[in-house]
């Protein structure tokens, strides 16, 4: 049911200062986002994703979303959330970027994934992440993230 979180939203969107000979892909090969919970009616949804790592200009992982007290609508699977060199330069420069992804549960159930990534330092900051369930229905999940090689 959360698929794309974490991701990464995550997931894969902080940034420290890029030097120009090393690729990002060197410079920021992982990123990790701590299990992260939001509300829904009459529950939870916890959503943990184990390290993103860069392919390309994704940031991709597995998934797990639990939900409580629902426990037979949790589910697992991958995630990938596209964050370019230039959005990596952005974010090194402490700017704001907004990323996009997408997820596949194990039924292979589509979920989009849309999120901001906000810096506090050159390797972390913060995350908001919109996974999409169903057409009408999002999770909002506010966490943190921290790259790292």
């Amino acid at each position: 049911m959360l698929s794309r979180l974490l991701l990464l939203c995550a997931l894969g969107l902080v940034t420290g200062g890029l030097r120009a000979a090393e690729p990002a892909a060197a410079i920021y090969p992982t990123v990790t986002i701590p299990t992260v919970k939001t509300s829904i009616y009459v529950g939870s949804v916890t959503l943990a994703a184990p390290m993103f790592v860069r392919k390309g200009s994704d940031y991709t992982s597995t998934y797990t979303a639990k939900v409580f007290p629902y426990f037979w609508m949790g589910e697992a699977g991958k995630i990938a959330v596209t964050i370019t060199d230039e959005d990596l330069v952005k974010l090194a420069k402490g700017e704001t970027v907004d990323f996009k992804g997408e997820g596949r549960n194990a039924d292979g159930e589509l979920r989009n994934v849309e999120g901001k990534a906000t810096p506090a330092d050159a390797a972390s900051g913060k995350l908001k992440i919109r996974i999409w369930v169903s057409p009408r229905i999002e999770l909002i999940f506010n966490t943190t993230y921290r790259f790292g090689k």
